[in-house]
C-alpha cells in the first residue's frame, strides 16, 4: 500500500523512478556480502553501544546508591535520545546521503563511548547515555532506507533480517562481555571496553560499505518533511506497523533492563558474570530476525506477527517459574519472538512506504525506541510495585496490543478486497 504522501517536491530519493531491480544487489552478486557484512557489523556496534549499561544496572545502583528505576534511565535515556532524534537524522540523510549519516553516526557514538565510563554521577551518566542515543539515530533509519534502494525487493526482508541480526549479536555480546568484565573490574571498564569494540565495528563498516548506486539528493526543506511525515502518518498500515514494534520493544526492553535484578535475588542469587551471560539467548534472535522472510513466505506477513506475538507471550508465562532452567526457556521464547515479530514488521514498513522510505523508517524506529524507554521504566516501576510478576504483566498487555492491532489489520484488509479487489492489501 503506498504512503499517502505522493508530492512531486517529496523530500526523499525514493520519488526518482525506481531503479531496474536488475541494477541492485541481490543475494550472491557481487557487493551484496560486503554490504550485509557492513551492515551487520554497524548493527553489532549500535546495540552494543546503546544498551551497554543494561546488563550492569544492578552495579550501577550499587555503586551510585541509587534504585533500579533510577538506574534504567541509563537505558531508557540512550533509547530516548534515539527516539526523539532519529526523524530529523532520517531527513539528514536524504541529503547527504545513507552511508556518510551512517559514519557520521556511528564516529560521534564511539567518541561519547570514550567519556561515559568516566561518568561522575547518575545525572552525567544519563547525559552522556542520551547524547551517544542521539548520535546513534542516524543509523537505524539510514540503514533501512539504503537497503530498499540497493537491494532488489525480494531479498529485502532478508537483508533486514540480517541487519537486524546483528542488533541481535550486539545486544548479546555487549551485554555478555560487560558482565564478566564488571564481575572483575568494574561496570566503568565494561562499559569502556564495549566503546573499543564499537570502534573497530565502525571502521570495518565504513571500509566494507559499497558506494550507493541508486540514491538521489532530496531536500531539506522543514515543509516538504512535514508533508511527508504527515503522509506517512495518515497511511493506516504504516501506523499499525509503527504500533506494533513499540509494542514489541516494549516487552524486550521491560524484560531485558528487570532480568538481571531477578537473577541477583533468591532463589537464584547468580553472580554478574553468569548474569551477563544469560544473554547468550540473543542467539536465538538472530536465527529468527534472519529467517524471517520464510516465515513471512509460508505464513504471510500477519501469520508471521501472530506466531511471533504468540511465542513472546508463551516466553512471558513460562519465566514466572522460579526454575532457571524455565526461566531460560521463557528468554529464549521471548527473543525469538520479539526478534522475529521486529524484522517482519520493520521490513514491512520499508516495502510500504514507495515515498519518504527514510522517514518512513525513521517514524518505525522513534516508535520503537520509544517502546524501549517505557518498557525500560514502566517493566522497573512494575518489577519495583509487583516483582517479576508485575513485569511479565506490562509485556503479556504489550503482547495483547500486537494481537489486537494485527486482528484489525486483517479486517482492513478483507474490507479493502471487498470494496477494491485490484488495490493491495493492508497487513
Amino acid at each position: 500500500m503506498p504512503s499517502a504522501d505522493t508530492g512531486a517536491s517529496t523530500v526523499v530519493a525514493a520519488t526518482s523512478p525506481v531503479p531496474d531491480s536488475d541494477a541492485r544487489l541481490t543475494p550472491g552478486g557481487p557487493g551484496y556480502r560486503r554490504m550485509s557484512f557492513a551492515l551487520f557489523l554497524a548493527g553489532v556496534a549500535t546495540f552494543a553501544l546503546l544498551y551497554s549499561t543494561q546488563a550492569l544496572l544492578p552495579l550501577i545502583s550499587s555503586g551510585f546508591a541509587v534504585s533500579a528505576s533510577a538506574a534504567s534511565w541509563t537505558v531508557a535515556a540512550a533509547t530516548g535520545g534515539l527516539a526523539l532524534f532519529v526523524l530529523p537524522m532520517s531527513a539528514l540523510s536524504e541529503r547527504f546521503g545513507r552511508r556518510t549519516v551512517m559514519t557520521a553516526s556511528l564516529v560521534v557514538a564511539v567518541s561519547l563511548g570514550v567519556l561515559v565510563p568516566f561518568a561522575p554521577s547518575l545525572g552525567a551518566l544519563v547525559a552522556l547515555r542520551f547524547l551517544q542515543g542521539a548520535a546513534l539515530a542516524g543509523l537505524p533509519a539510514s540503514a533501512t532506507a539504503y537497503l530498499a534502494e540497493e537491494v532488489r525487493p525480494k531479498a529485502l526482508v532478508t537483508a533486514i533480517g540480517l541487519f537486524v541480526a546483528g542488533n541481535s549479536v550486539g545486544g548479546m555480546s555487549g551485554r555478555v562481555i560487560t558482565g564478566w568484565v564488571a564481575q572483575e573490574w568494574g561496570w566503568r571498564v565494561a562499559v569502556g571496553g564495549i566503546g573499543v569494540i564499537a570502534v573497530g565495528c565502525a571502521v570495518a563498516f565504513r571500509l566494507l560499505l559499497p558506494a550507493p548506486q541508486h540514491f538521489t539528493p532530496g531536500s531539506l526543506r522543514p515543509r516538504v518533511l512535514a508533508r511527508t511525515v504527515r503522509g506517512h502518518l495518515a497511511n493506516p498500515l504504516l501506523c499499525r506497523l509503527y504500533a506494533i514494534g513499540a509494542l514489541f520493544m516494549t516487552v524486550f526492553g521491560g524484560v531485558y533492563t528487570v532480568i538481571g535484578y531477578r537473577l541477583t535475588e533468591a532463589p537464584f542469587s547468580l553472580p554478574q558474570g553468569i548474569i551477563g551471560s544469560i544473554f547468550l539467548v540473543y542467539l536465538v534472535g538472530t536465527v529468527s530476525a534472519s529467517t524471517a522472510g520464510r516465515l513471512v513466505g509460508r505464513l504471510g506477513r500477519r501469520g508471521a506477527l501472530y506466531l511471533a506475538g504468540g511465542t513472546t507471550a508463551a516466553g512471558l508465562v513460562v519465566s514466572l517459574a522460579d526454575s532457571l532452567p524455565l526461566v531460560l526457556l521463557g528468554l529464549v521464547l521471548i527473543t525469538a519472538g520479539f526478534f522475529a515479530g521486529h524484522a517482519v514488521a520493520s521490513s514491512a514498513v520499508s516495502k510500504t512506504a514507495t515515498t519518504g522510505r527514510a522517514q518512513a523508517s525513521a517514524l518505525y524506529q522513534s516508535a520503537y525506541y520509544i517502546g524501549s524507554s517505557t518498557g525500560s521504566t514502566v517493566g522497573a516501576m512494575a518489577f519495583h510495585a509487583g516483582g517479576w510478576a508485575g513485569t511479565v504483566g506490562v509485556g503479556v498487555l504489550a503482547v495483547a496490543g500486537v494481537v489486537t492491532i494485527t486482528v484489525l489489520g486483517s479486517r482492513a484488509a478483507r474490507t479493502q478486497r471487498a470494496l477494491a479487489p485490484i488495490s493491495p492489501s493492508g497487513a
